[in-house]
């Protein structure tokens, strides 16, 4: 690794790619000729205006976003979102939610607080470590639509195949699997994605929305901002936007078209992954939490036969150079998020490195 820097497993803020962060380091103090950082000039500016077109129109070249979806850069992350889908989707005031993991139980809860949920699915029962089957919901004939956290950051599971939604407009929250493989998003009526674990910095979430569901009939308590008419009809200008992650943002999705495209970043992935679970597959100490086939390819869960063996291995990995090893606070164990900046040198590190602590610890 250049400039001293170490291999970060963080779910997020995670892991950018050093090409990105070279160009973003080389126009600092003047951006292309203005005289200005991208943090000081203006978002009314001819200057800034091309930064956000370009981010744009190279988002929609990456995903084949059709003409009829508005794609939002919107302040903020998970947590606003979990509120402003259905603050401006519930029309009937019934939603239906599966329940897949920490961040859906998240978005029910604040759902909860603007009309009825429905859980048509859960995992919880076998501790959220698999995805329920979702091939024939219950769902009434007045739900709004369908949410699906479509990979659980913490929990460690991700949907290799969508809900039969049964015509119901399909809701994903993508965040930590956004751009790291091919996504048909005429499947969907609205993709989201806080943007702090695979493509940029965080304070920022894009929202992919089909034009229909943009709606001037909120109700009243709907403050200007958690519209996304409000968002689409002033290309994400309406108030100043975070300028800053839209730019990074930008350079990430340029470098995912020049290095090959989503289907190149899927390839990636999972030969990344295979090195990782195939390790945990054979191990004696380690253990993944997930179902084989429900893993993702982002964020892999493991422990060890105890707490205190955890964090033993949590410390002796930063004594080694890697960081961020550290299971979230509400499972425990072990994860190491594997985002499309890690390169496959940095997992196949981290394996050495569990592999020598089992053969001295196990």
């Amino acid at each position: 690794m250049k400039y001293g820097r170490t291999y970060n497993f963080s779910a997020g803020p995670a892991m950018m790619p050093e090409e990105v962060l070279e160009e973003i380091a080389a126009e600092m103090m003047n951006y292309r000729g203005s005289g200005m950082c991208v943090m000081e000039m203006s978002h009314r500016s001819k200057v800034f205006q091309q930064i956000r077109d370009e981010a744009e129109a190279d988002l929609r070249q990456l995903m084949g976003i059709p003409d009829n979806y508005k794609v939002l850069f919107v302040q903020g992350g998970g947590t606003v979102q979990f509120a402003m889908v259905p603050m401006n989707l519930m029309k009937n005031g019934v939603a239906c939610y599966v329940e897949t993991g920490n961040w859906s139980k998240k978005a029910i809860k604040e759902a909860q607080k603007y009309g009825e949920v429905k859980i048509v699915a859960s995992s919880a029962d076998k501790n959220f470590s698999y995805i329920p089957d979702c091939s024939d919901l219950d769902i009434p004939d007045n739900a709004d639509y369908v949410y699906i956290c479509e990979n659980e950051t913490i929990n460690g599971t991700t949907y290799f195949h969508l809900p039969n939604t049964k015509g119901k407009i399909l809701v994903s929250d993508q965040s930590s699997m956004f751009l790291s493989r091919p996504c048909d998003v005429t499947k969907y009526g609205l993709i989201w994605a806080g943007v702090q674990k695979n493509v940029g910095p965080a304070g920022m979430a894009v929202v992919i929305i089909r034009e229909d569901l943009l709606r001037e009939d909120l109700p009243q308590f709907v403050p200007t901002y958690m519209s996304y008419k409000t968002h689409a009809d002033n290309d994400s200008l309406y108030n100043t936007p975070n300028c800053w992650a839209i730019y990074c943002c930008g350079k990430v999705f340029k470098y995912l078209l020049a290095n090959g495209g989503l289907e190149a970043m899927n390839k990636r992935n999972e030969e990344k992954a295979a090195v990782l679970y195939d390790f945990l597959d054979q191990s004696k100490f380690f253990t993944g939490a997930v179902r084989k086939e429900d893993r993702s390819l982002m964020n892999v869960p493991f422990v060890t036969p105890s707490k205190e063996q955890d964090a033993d291995v949590v410390a002796a990995s930063k004594a080694a150079g890697f960081d961020n090893l550290k299971g979230h606070k509400s499972v425990g164990g072990l994860r190491a998020s594997i985002y499309n900046a890690m390169p496959k040198e940095g997992v196949e590190a981290l394996v050495e490195f569990l592999k020598k602590y089992e053969a001295e610890h196990a």
